[in-house]
């Protein structure tokens, strides 16, 4: 490969990742637009002193305590986890996330640490970890025009 092309296609791989890095556009008053929001990711092991949650506790504490507090939407995970607890062993367990897209302020952020508080002590568990971090949040919806063609 010559020198020439080489120095293109590094242009080319540079020119491509910056275009990738380029902010979603913005126009006012479309749906879609995007906005700064929070995401915090809440991870709850399934394991408890008095047995696995069950699915039917985990669906009853997501209607009664998780959604009242985030009606707009989240989105749910299962996972396998694994961590150290008090007991200095390492504890694998079924678990499960939810993702949380928000506004970030003092009463959402309260709200995340309820949910985390209330799981903690309706299923006696050592920890809930909250992962959080700025986020900016667009929603790409079908455009009238689409809605129409299709």
């Amino acid at each position: 490969m010559s020198c020439k092309s080489l120095l293109s296609a590094s242009l080319l791989c540079a020119l491509t990742a910056c275009a990738s890095l380029a902010p979603l556009p913005v126009k006012p008053g479309d749906p879609s637009a995007c906005a700064e929001r929070r995401a915090d990711r809440v991870l709850f092991g399934m394991n408890s002193p008095d047995g696995p949650v069950s699915e039917a506790q985990w669906q009853a504490f997501l209607a009664e305590f998780v959604t009242p507090r985030f009606p707009a939407g989240l989105t749910v995970y299962q996972a396998k986890g694994q961590w150290r607890g008090d007991s200095g062993q390492v504890e694998q367990e079924d678990s499960r996330a939810i993702d949380l897209i928000h506004e970030d302020t003092a009463e959402e952020r309260k709200r995340v640490v309820e949910i985390a508080d209330e799981y903690k002590r309706r299923f006696k568990q050592e920890a809930v970890l909250i992962v959080s971090a700025p986020a900016r949040a667009c929603f790409a919806q079908q455009s009238a025009r689409t809605k129409t063609a299709g």
